[in-house]
């Protein structure tokens, strides 16, 4: 993908502070299960509260590498791109958006949800509007999930991310939550939620690669398949042929890898975020 000349100022970058704790307990095995749960977007109420593992303070600094740096400048320019986009797909449709924090950490730090670990992967912390990000999950999906990673699997994991931003903006976080904490619902019945809540922000995404695109032709051959590779790696029934060997349906929270490529597709090919609508697409 083609590099632009936008930066946000909106962007944290807490890498080589010190003091941001490292994670020490829990084993490999959980850190893996631990991402495979939460990666892209998944709730991390459950796990943040959950005690698994616990962050012992570092108080060492360090300078970060001229990579490290890089991969800041790369994470401001993407996420100035979805402030631009969203901006005008809100202006569009009558509204005004509200951008997003963006937190790059290493290890551990803290979040408006409860301590952040890199075992979580990328996570949206709605009480703080914040998307916090490993960069180091990166390697452990193409390393353990099969995933082709190149920048635009990147900004495609960080527009999934900001996708539940819009969610939280519009409503529908709330919404959703109402329904789990009703009491109403079985676990298979709020599973299918979580699905059409994840592959929405998958839509949200796609949109945000199509408006982008027009704005400022960043795309180039190869990406939508980098991204698409990204989406099928994540897919539920893929995650779970790797870790368990079979698939169950009934437990599925973010979609199957043929899903997660659809609807980021849809999103794309549409441009029309009225398009977006999974609940009723899925739940009915």
């Amino acid at each position: 993908m083609k590099w632009t000349e936008d930066r946000s100022e909106n962007v944290d970058d807490r890498r080589g502070m010190g003091g941001g704790g490292m994670l020490v307990g829990g084993g490999l095995g959980t850190l893996i299960i631990a991402a495979i749960i939460f990666f892209l977007g998944g709730d991390p109420s459950a796990i943040l509260s959950s005690g698994m593992g616990s962050a012992q303070q570092q108080t060492e600094q360090r300078d970060l590498s001229q990579g490290e740096l890089q991969i800041r400048e790369f994470v401001r320019m993407i996420t100035a791109e979805n402030e631009q986009t969203w901006a005008k797909i809100f202006q569009e449709n009558g509204m005004q958006y509200q951008p997003a924090k963006v937190v790059m950490f290493e290890g551990v730090t803290q979040s408006g949800c409860g301590t952040a670990q890199a075992a979580m992967g990328p996570f949206y912390c709605p009480v703080d509007q914040t998307v916090y990000m490993d960069m180091s999950f990166f390697a452990e999906l193409q390393q353990r999930f099969g995933a082709k990673v190149t920048e635009f699997s990147v900004a495609y994991v960080m527009a999934h991310e900001m996708g539940h931003h819009i969610q939280n903006l519009l409503g529908t976080l709330q919404k959703t939550e109402q329904l789990r904490r009703s009491g109403r619902y079985s676990e298979t019945e709020l599973n299918r939620v979580s699905v059409a809540t994840e592959l929405q922000a998958d839509f949200y995404a796609g949109l945000w690669a199509r408006y982008t695109d027009n704005r400022e032709k960043f795309l180039e051959p190869g990406d939508l398949e980098a991204a698409m590779s990204a989406a099928e790696a994540v897919g539920d029934d893929n995650i779970q042929k790797r870790s368990q060997g079979y698939v169950n349906q009934e437990g599925f929270t973010h979609g199957s890898s043929a899903q997660r490529k659809e609807w980021f597709m849809k999103g794309y090919n549409t441009g029309d975020i009225r398009q977006g609508d999974t609940f009723n697409a899925l739940l009915r």
